[in-house]
């Protein structure tokens, strides 16, 4: 599996050789290979006119190109605020709160998440075929389908160790742009025009994938929240700035200042974590390893509404937290 930000080939149709040869050393001949693009096949015409687009037919024979479109700006963002607000709103009946529910689209975007990152590892486990990934600038889409495949495809991946690893390699390393997707809360007044809740979205299908399969995910609920927690307000130095380069040099006005030196002046999140004190608290007392890809449901039925995260600040966790401290004592 591959991931790459959209080919620049302009209204020209410009083509780079270099792409090409690229990717036809991936496959051998006879071989095909799937490239799955996270937006509509009309928003990747559109961005033909600033500069953008999609890799010609001719130019990438052994390649078929599959539009699977997810929502990455705006739209995510007034999702996630509609259904906060709706969350926090006691004075609703059933009717009306299933009615807010649906009209702010957040389980179709699970849905759409789910579906796509099934669809990305379909072609490489049973279709036994190379996948290219890609959607405009390649850091938010791109990298919540290819991280969702691997936790499905990939049993080390749901490790709490390789989940780390995992989280490290395609949002952080990657360059997914934390600062400014994670700039503000739901509960601010402020629409920016960049924030959009990426690494949210990617929370919230781990978290479905764990409810559906709670045996083979070796962390639980509590890592996912503290993830979240840690993306907005952090006393570490883990999902600081927007990419690699920012990590260590610092800006303003767009000028190079100085090094930011994040790793030297922060500490990790991951090494808290990973204290032995500390990670007993975000293991699964059910796990048991499964080497099998798990293939999650996104029938409707079974996406459901994260309570342990929207609901937390208005409805008690103390009976689940205590029937979890009863199960890991009676594990142990």
């Amino acid at each position: 599996m591959l991931r790459s930000s959209q080919p620049l080939t302009g209204p020209n149709r410009k083509r780079c050789r270099e792409d090409e040869m690229l990717l036809g050393t991936v496959l051998d001949e006879g071989e095909r290979g799937f490239i799955i693009d996270t937006r509509s096949a009309q928003a990747a015409k559109q961005a033909r006119m600033t500069g953008g687009g999609t890799e010609p037919k001719s130019a990438y024979p052994q390649w078929r190109r599959l539009h699977r479109p997810l929502e990455r700006g705006r739209p995510l963002q007034e999702s996630f605020i509609k259904l906060v607000e709706a969350c926090n709103d006691p004075s609703m009946n059933m009717d009306r709160w299933l009615s807010r529910l649906e009209s702010c689209r957040w389980l179709s975007h699970v849905k759409a998440a789910l579906s796509t990152a099934c669809l990305a590892a379909q072609c490489l486990d049973r279709e036994e075929a190379s996948v290219l990934v890609h959607g405009a600038e390649g850091t938010d889409t791109t990298l919540l389908v290819t991280a969702l495949a691997q936790v499905i495809l990939d049993p080390s991946c749901r490790t709490l160790a390789g989940f780390q690893g995992l989280l490290e390699r395609e949002w952080i390393e990657a360059g997914h742009p934390f600062h400014l997707r994670c700039a503000r809360s739901a509960y601010s007044h402020a629409r920016l025009k960049q924030e959009a809740p990426l690494f949210l979205l990617f929370l919230d299908c781990v978290w479905q994938l764990s409810r559906q399969f709670p045996f083979s995910l070796e962390f639980g609920e509590r890592l996912l929240l503290t993830l979240f927690d840690n993306t907005y307000a952090s006393a570490y130095g883990t999902f600081l700035c927007n990419n690699e380069k920012e990590r260590r040099v610092g800006r303003a006005g767009g000028t190079a200042l100085c090094l930011c030196k994040v790793k030297e002046s922060t500490h990790s999140l991951w090494a808290w974590l990973n204290q032995p004190g500390e990670k007993k608290k975000y293991l699964n007392p059910l796990y048991s390893h499964n080497a099998l890809v798990i293939w999650p449901s996104v029938e409707p039925q079974s996406i459901q509404l994260w309570q342990g995260l929207f609901f937390r600040w208005i409805r008690s966790s103390q009976y689940l937290d205590e029937a979890w401290a009863e199960i890991q004592r009676v594990v142990e």
